[in-house]
């Protein structure tokens, strides 16, 4: 194999090794409510650790990232990675997962940024581009549900209370061992660093697309639906806990239902756009969003502990109610699509450096809303709350959807 063709396994692979660790929050939050004594508004600052840390990556590094190097950037990412989960390993304390939390945002930023720019490096086509970005995010999927059952599985091996920070040594190997992947690739960078000093590449415009009305529908759009997504994917496993009361383990790999439910919903919805429209789809997906909220929500009223409980008799909310990522799944990637064809490609950098940012403040904001309601009302009040951003992407949705039709005819 040539030195060029080992850049696709490497940026398959760092991304979704990244997404494990990600999306390994709200198993955190559960062991840390569990053995460091904090609240739940306490352990919801893992999600702010991580998210604000994307946000300062997207911001700082995302225009110098292509002078300093994509491939030596995930290089450095994946040896601090490899660090970090090493140090966690034997730190067991709340405040070194803070910390450490920060190290994975301050990655992800990183590399999110040189794996969708190196994507047009290596599949420079538009079919053969959108086929490689489908299997990233499809291999991302798969890398966040192994990650599920690998800390369940520590989870059920665990009688210290901290045996289970053992996961991290497994990381730390799979981290080292993408970095080598990274260290023999070939990457010709050449192209991305021509294009450094053209128009669309910089800060300024994105402040320029900040100010236009289809963006901020757009942006309103995208910061609400990670808000729900966060809130309810951060949290699903302590509600499966403390509310349903599923044994730890299993509360932790019942979650994965939650992220199935996302790849299924994110393959299946391709083929229904063009028979439906954009819009009518996500409308409808929101529709089937709050129907499963309201159905379910009321069933897990009056659970109590039972002693042995397993898959056979756990209750129904345990499956049904993770089934809402389905109809979640096509609204940010069909939104986004939308409106990265309605721009200049010169201007496709920059927009998604705004998405970034503001998934990144939904996901924190959506964390803190509902750790704190959790806290103190509900597990079922926390869940409710979706309905809200619900009711409020629909409108920021039909606002873009006229103000892009608009621009299409000509008309804005």
């Amino acid at each position: 194999m040539k030195r060029a063709a080992w850049a696709v396994p490497a940026l398959i692979t760092s991304y979704a090794l990244l997404g494990l660790l990600m999306n390994s929050v709200g198993t955190v939050i559960l062991q840390s409510i569990a053995h460091y004594g904090v609240t739940k508004p306490q352990a919801a600052t893992l999600e702010a650790c991580k998210d604000l840390s994307v946000v300062v990556a997207s911001f700082l590094f995302a225009t110098a990232l292509p002078r300093f190097g994509f491939r030596r950037a995930q290089i450095g990412v994946m040896l601090a990675v490899a660090a970090g989960a090493l140090a966690i390993s034997f730190a067991n304390s709340f405040w070194a997962m803070q910390l450490f939390f920060v190290l994975v945002g301050l990655c992800f930023g990183i590399a999110k940024v040189a794996t969708y720019s190196s994507i047009g490096l290596v599949r420079p086509d538009p079919a053969r581009h959108a086929s490689l970005t489908s299997l990233i995010e499809g291999v991302f999927m798969v890398g966040i549900l192994a990650g599920i059952w690998l800390f369940g599985w520590f989870i059920g091996q665990d009688t210290t209370g901290q045996g289970w920070l053992g996961v991290y040594r497994v990381i730390a190997v799979l981290a080292l061992a993408t970095a080598v992947l990274w260290w023999f690739a070939d990457l010709d960078e050449s192209a991305a660093k021509a294009a450094q000093g053209q128009p669309g590449t910089g800060y300024r415009d994105a402040l320029a697309l900040l100010v236009l009305p289809s963006t901020i529908a757009f942006l309103a759009a995208i910061f609400l639906y990670v808000l729900i997504e966060q809130g309810v994917g951060t949290w699903l496993p302590t509600f499966n806990n403390q509310v349903l009361h599923l044994p730890s383990a299993m509360s932790v790999q019942a979650s994965s239902i939650f992220i199935a439910a996302l790849a299924v919903g994110r393959l299946s919805a391709s083929g229904l756009v063009a028979r439906l429209g954009w819009l009518r789809l996500l409308l409808g997906c929101l529709v089937l969003i709050a129907a499963l909220v309201l159905l379910t929500l009321p069933t897990t009223q009056g659970l109590h502990p039972r002693a042995n409980m397993g898959w056979l008799d756990a209750p129904a909310a345990a499956y049904i109610f993770p089934l809402i990522g389905m109809f979640m799944a096509p609204i940010y990637p069909i939104v986004s699509s939308v409106v990265l064809s309605a721009l200049p490609r010169e201007r496709h950098a920059a927009m998604v450096g705004l998405m970034v940012i503001f998934s990144a403040l939904g996901g924190t904001i959506g964390s803190f809303i509902t750790g704190f309601t959790f806290d103190r009302f509900s597990g079922q009040t926390a869940f409710y709350l979706v309905l809200v951003p619900l009711a409020l992407i629909a409108l920021a949705l039909v606002r873009l959807e006229r103000l892009t039709r608009k621009s299409s005819n000509g008309t804005a």
